[in-house]
């Protein structure tokens, strides 16, 4: 059975970093591209960053503020992110996808897998 379980979440102020991480069980971690989506009340859910074997993408909006990691030994995927900001609060998924072209990897629909989510509030 698959588990993806993510935590970190809580509340910042603005210019403040988090780190969140998700822990996955029940699928082969190395052979996934692992991915970061996140959804405000109202909104649809949105890519946020992804990760392969060698590379990663991030949405526009976090480029620069956001890194994205994972550790294939301990089964953890990372979202550090830094200088948050009002509308960085949501509540943050991960989620597990076989996908191989990168292209598909903003697509939520490419994930197979996906964990309960953990929230992110921004406020002074």
């Amino acid at each position: 059975q698959v588990h993806l379980v993510e935590s970190g979440g809580g509340l910042a102020q603005p210019g403040d970093s988090l780190t969140l991480s998700c822990a996955a069980s029940g699928i082969t971690f190395n052979e996934r591209v692992m991915g970061w989506f996140r959804q405000a009340p109202g909104t649809e859910r949105e890519f946020v960053a992804a990760i392969g074997q060698f590379s990663a993408e991030y949405a526009g909006s976090v480029l620069g503020r956001f890194t994205i990691s994972r550790d294939n030994a301990k089964n953890v995927v990372y979202l550090r992110m830094s200088n948050l900001q009002s509308e960085d609060a949501a509540e943050y998924y991960c989620a597990a996808s076989y996908a191989i072209f990168e292209t598909t990897w903003r697509d939520k629909r490419s994930y197979e897998n996906w964990g309960q989510g953990t929230q992110v509030a921004v406020s002074s």
